[in-house]
C-alpha cells in the first residue's frame, strides 16, 4: 500500500511536538479532519463507505501482484491467501478501534499512544525500512520492464557478447531514476497523490486482465512446463507469505481512511475492509492462479517477464506498471523521509526555529541519500523477489504483530473488576497475531538472509 501527506498549509503548520508534522502520514485521496476537530465544528470526516472500498483496494493493490504467481508456485496454490485474508481483516478492524479508543489518527500514532515509547520507535523505523525496501523493489520492476520494452524496439540481432551501452539495464534504470524519479522525489510536498492512486488502479487492473486473457486464449509459443499441486516443502509454503503481505498490506494507511469517514464506526470500518479484501483477493488471485497455470513451474518472479517482449498488449501492461512505478516511488519516499524526519527532531531535541532554517538542506541530504542507496541496490539485486522477501517479513509486522500488541494492551488497560469470557478472547486473539507475525518475520527474514541473500 501506498500513504502520503496532506499537502494543507495548515497540515505543515509547526507545534510544540517536533514530530507531530512528520507523523501525518496519510492515505492517497483521503480528506482527513484535523484532531480535535470536533471543536471547529467540522464534525466526521467526508468520505463515504463506498469511497473507504476504493481507498482500502487502491491501498492493498499494487506492483506486488506481479509476483503472485510466483508465489502460488511455491505454495502449489492459492488456499494459503484465502486463510490468511480472514487474519488481514482482523487487523484493519483492530486497528479501527484503537484509534477510537486512543483518538489518534494514524497508524504509528495509535501504536505510540496503545502501547509505548518503544513500540511506537520500532514502527515508525520499521515504516521506514519498509519504505525504503519497496523502493528499491520499484527500480527494480522498471529496470525489468524496460529490459523487454527495449528487446522489442531493437530488433537487429545480437551477436554473443555485443549489445549497445544504451540498451545496459544499469544505464536505463540509472537514467530513467536521475530523469524522473529524483526531480519528482525533491519537492516538500506531494500534489500529485490523487492521479498516483488513480493511475496505480488503472495499471494493476489492465495487467489483471491481460493475465488472465492470455490464460484462457494462449498464444501458440506459450508451452508450459510441470504445474505443481503441492508444495515441494513445508517451508515452502513460507516462502510464499512475504508476497500475500507485501501484497495486501494496506494497514499503514487505513488508520487515516477510517478517521476520514463520515461515520468512523468499527462495525461499517469492518464490512468496509471486508469487501476490499475481497475484491483485491479477488484480483490477486486471478492474477496468481492464472500466471501460474500459464507457465506453471517455469513462472518468473515478475510474470511479466516470462511473455515475449513482442507481446503488445503485455507491452502496454509493462508501460502502464512503469508509469506506476514512476509515481509511486516519491509518495512512498515522502513517507519514509517523514518518519525519519520525525525520529531526528524528536531525538535531537532541534527547536522549531533552528528546524525552519535547516529543513530545506537536510530535506535534500536526506533525499538524495535514500535516492543513491536505493538505486546502487536496485543495480546489483536480480529480481524483485528477493526484496520481496526481505520487506514481506515487515509487511507482516504490519499486519500481525503491531494490531495485536494494540489489541492486549488495549484490552489490559480497561478497568473492570471482572473480566468477561469476551474479554479474554480477543486478549488470546492479541496474543496469537503477536506470535503468528513474530514466527511469520522471524522465518521469512532468516530465510532471506541464508537463501537469497547469500545465493
Amino acid at each position: 500500500g501506498v500513504g502520503s501527506i496532506n499537502s494543507d498549509d495548515k497540515d505543515w503548520e509547526w507545534s510544540t511536538d517536533a514530530g507531530e508534522r512528520a507523523r501525518l502520514l496519510q492515505s492517497p485521496s483521503v480528506e482527513t479532519v484535523p484532531k480535535g476537530g470536533e471543536s471547529q465544528g467540522n464534525g466526521p470526516g467526508a468520505t463515504s463507505a463506498l469511497g473507504a472500498v476504493f481507498i482500502v483496494v487502491n491501498a492493498a493493490l499494487g506492483a506486488g501482484l506481479l509476483n503472485f504467481p510466483a508465489a502460488f508456485s511455491m505454495a502449489g496454490g492459492g488456499a494459503l491467501q484465502m486463510c490468511m485474508v480472514i487474519f488481514i481483516i482482523g487487523g484493519l478492524v483492530i486497528l479501527a478501534y484503537c484509534s477510537q479508543a486512543s483518538n489518534e489518527r494514524t497508524y504509528q500514532e495509535v501504536v505510540w499512544a496503545v502501547c509505548g515509547k518503544v513500540p511506537g520507535v520500532l514502527c515508525e523505523v520499521a515504516i521506514a525500512v519498509y519504505t525504503f525496501g519497496t523502493c528499491i523493489a520499484f527500480l527494480i520492476i522498471i529496470g525489468d520492464q524496460e529490459d523487454k520494452i527495449i528487446a522489442a524496439l531493437v530488433t537487429e540481432p545480437k551477436e554473443a557478447g555485443s549489445s549497445h551501452w544504451y540498451t545496459d539495464r544499469k544505464f536505463t534504470i540509472s537514467i530513467t531514476a536521475f530523469l524522473l524519479i529524483l526531480p519528482l522525489s525533491i519537492p516538500k510536498e506531494i500534489g500529485f497523490q490523487k492521479y498516483a492512486s488513480s493511475l496505480s488502479v488503472i495499471g494493476t487492473w489492465y495487467v489483471t486482465a491481460v493475465i488472465i486473457i492470455k490464460y484462457i486464449w494462449p498464444d501458440k509459443e506459450l508451452v508450459p512446463v510441470e504445474i505443481p499441486t503441492s508444495p515441494s516443502t513445508w517451508t515452502a509454503v513460507f516462502n510464499a507469505v512475504p508476497t500475500i503481505c507485501f501484497g495486501f498490506q494496506c494497514h499503514v494507511s487505513s488508520v487515516p481512511v477510517f478517521n476520514s469517514m463520515k461515520q468512523p464506526e468499527v462495525k461499517t470500518w469492518g464490512a468496509v475492509v471486508t469487501a476490499a479484501m475481497v475484491i483485491a483477493l479477488f484480483v490477486y488471485t486471478g492474477t496468481g492462479v492464472c500466471g501460474f497455470l500459464t507457465f506453471g513451474a517455469g513462472v518468473e518472479q515478475d510474470v511479466l517477464l516470462s511473455y515475449p517482449s513482442n507481446d503488445i498488449p503485455v507491452a502496454l501492461a509493462r508501460a502502464f506498471i512503469i508509469l506506476c512505478v514512476l509515481t509511486s516511488y516519491p509518495i512512498l519516499h515522502f513517507c519514509g523521509r517523514a518518519v525519519l524526519e520525525g525520529l531526528w527532531l524528536r531525538y535531537t531535541g532541534v527547536t522549531v526555529e533552528e528546524d525552519v532554517v535547516r529543513e530545506r538542506r537536510r530535506r535534500l541530504l536526506q533525499t538524495i541519500s535514500w535516492f543513491l542507496l536505493t538505486l546502487l541496490l536496485a543495480l546489483f539485486i536480480p529480481d524483485i523477489g528477493k526484496v520481496i522477501s526481505v520487506i514481506g517479513g515487515l509487511a507482516a509486522c504490519f499486519i500481525f504483530v503491531f494490531p495485536g500488541l494494540c489489541l492486549i494492551q488495549a484490552k489490559l488497560s480497561e478497568i473492570q473488576e471482572t473480566r468477561a469470557i469476551s474479554w479474554w478472547a480477543q486478549v488470546s486473539y492479541g496474543v496469537f497475531m503477536v506470535t503468528l507475525g513474530a514466527f511469520i518475520f522471524g522465518q521469512t527474514t532468516a530465510n532471506a538472509i541464508f537463501v537469497d541473500l547469500t545465493a
